[in-house]
């Protein structure tokens, strides 16, 4: 038994040796997979090794420096009155000029107001009383000597009237009493619109003055953008802001003083009618006088 078994075992271990083929014929080998290579260390590559954690460390490093060099260009403070710190010499003096054309323009916005309110309150008082007189003796009684442009006129007409007493017709008395008055009103709207010629000015002009000292202020921002060789945003932005607040500034200025400017002319306008109104109660307590043959006898008084 156990010389069959070793026989036995012999068959089979020859047997599995020679493949089987089709038909009997001996099979091909089976093939066998490729044995993996381990990896493969260099004594030079060992060497390089400690050497790449340096190099990636400074270059880390160097990153460093770049972002705090670009942090350093950038203000401490973007409020306003840093943008207006940092900004350069030429466009400080622009945003101080145009600050300065602000206070003028509110300035004289209550300025002028007080002063247009005081006369039209006034023109509004001496238009009552001379509608209400019935000769030009009458009127001055109740206007006074108060210097306002109703007693200008007054004076005016009853120094017309005495000089021209003693002519042989009076036809052309009115003529020229309306000449007179003419120029009163002409002379109290211009003493009126005093000042308000510099809203105008500060209003065409002061966007164009913001306008130059963006215009400036990019520039030097394009040549420090230049210098530093780096188009960061972070670096260019904070220029940029401080060019554009002179232009923030001069639309700041300009503004108010056109709106202000457009009041004081309709507000101007309706003076000037209540002017003309007294002008016209004036000539027609002339006419009516005349029509009496009663002019003053007063005048020399009463035109003092």
């Amino acid at each position: 038994m156990a010389a069959a078994g070793t026989l036995l075992s012999s068959g089979l271990g020859w047997a599995q040796g020679v493949p089987a083929t089709n038909g009997g014929a001996p099979a091909a080998p089976a093939p066998m997979a490729a044995p993996v290579a381990p990896p493969v260390t260099t004594p030079a590559a060992d060497a390089l090794a400690p050497l790449a954690a340096p190099d990636a460390a400074a270059g880390a490093a160097a990153g460093l420096d770049h972002m705090t060099a670009a942090t350093a260009i950038l203000p401490h403070d973007l409020s306003p009155w840093g943008m207006f710190m940092a900004a350069s010499p030429v466009v400080q003096a622009v945003m101080i000029g145009l600050a300065l054309a602000s206070v003028a323009t509110w300035t004289i916005f209550l300025a002028k107001s007080l002063e247009l309110s005081k006369a039209k309150r006034k023109a509004r008082v001496s238009l009552a009383a001379l509608e209400q007189a019935r000769s030009l003796t009458q009127a001055a009684e109740s206007i006074g000597f108060e210097k306002t442009p109703a007693t200008a006129f007054l004076r005016a007409v009853i120094a017309e009237a005495h000089q021209s007493a003693d002519a042989p017709s009076q036809e052309g008395l009115k003529e020229r009493a309306a000449s007179r008055l003419e120029r009163i009103e002409a002379a109290e709207g211009r003493r009126m619109m005093r000042g308000t010629g510099i809203l105008a000015s500060i209003g065409s002009t002061a966007p164009f003055v913001g306008l130059f000292g963006t215009v400036w202020g990019i520039m030097v921002s394009f040549i420090g953008i230049a210098k530093s060789q780096t188009t960061n945003l972070a670096v260019v932005a904070p220029g940029i802001a401080e060019a554009l607040l002179a232009t923030a500034i001069g639309l700041v200025a300009a503004i108010p003083a056109v709106v202000i400017y457009n009041g004081f002319a309709r507000s101007i306008g309706g003076y000037r009618a209540q002017l003309g109104d007294s002008s016209a109660a004036v000539l027609r307590l002339l006419s009516r006088d005349m029509d009496r043959r009663a002019l003053p006898r007063t005048v020399s008084k009463a035109a003092e």
